[in-house]
């Protein structure tokens, strides 16, 4: 198995345990209902932060992406953010991160950016990407401050298409974010990844669950 393959099954063993990742019927904000729910919101620990700070790092680091620093949208990229690069500091780099507040200040520092100043090549870190909003705002921050975002790292890829139950769109946010912002998607791991896993597992109550997964990849997947 090679070592990008490790980094993406350990990271669902890891968010599963961490019951991050579940199984069963979710309704999702689109109406649809979904056979698993990921919600980054439950790494809530030191622990658990610092074991995902370091699967954000690898996987950063296999992508091969030239990189400068980390940028956090507010609000749960900003801890994504530190974490990676506290990681990154054992996987041999010293990188700096900033992040946003959601209301500019108009006293102190003043601004809506904290943190190291943004320039060179920037990473944007963040769970999920839904409608691709925050990556927008981001990238709009991350270039009036002079510097060039060049990829957006997330913990996993749905890799399903937009738009409602009904109302079923052409592409997925990712691919959209890809196409009008020309941003390569860094995933963790994406639905291919939790499929394959399914598969391979000898845990007969994951097993269960493999036909709904690919159903429903069937009707929304991309």
């Amino acid at each position: 198995m090679s070592s990008k393959n490790s980094n993406q099954d350990n990271f669902i063993q890891f968010a599963l345990e961490a019951n991050v990742l579940s199984f069963g019927e979710f309704k999702t904000k689109a109406g649809r209902l979904s056979p698993y729910f990921f919600n980054a919101g439950g790494f809530n620990d030191g622990a658990r932060l610092r074991a995902l700070g370091s699967y954000y790092a690898k996987a950063l680091q296999q992508s091969k992406v030239a990189f400068d620093m980390l940028y956090g949208p507010a609000y749960k990229g900003i801890t994504l953010a530190a974490a990676t690069a506290i990681a990154l500091v054992d996987e041999g780099r010293n990188v700096p991160y900033a992040y946003n507040r959601k209301e500019a200040k108009d006293h102190g520092e003043g601004g809506s950016l904290v943190g190291a100043p943004v320039k060179g090549k920037v990473v944007i870190v963040d769970d999920v990407i839904s409608a691709g909003t925050s990556v927008r705002e981001s990238v709009n921050l991350i270039r009036a401050a002079g510097a060039e975002p060049v990829a957006v790292l997330i913990a996993l890829d749905r890799m399903e298409k937009s738009g409602t139950a009904v109302d079923i769109g052409e592409k997925s946010a990712v691919q959209a974010v890809e196409e009008e912002l020309g941003l390569p998607v860094i995933a963790i791991a994406n639905l291919t990844d939790l499929m394959s896993f399914l598969t391979a597992s000898s845990d007969a109550q994951l097993n269960q669950y493999l036909p709904a997964v690919r159903a429903y990849r069937e009707k929304y997947g991309i």
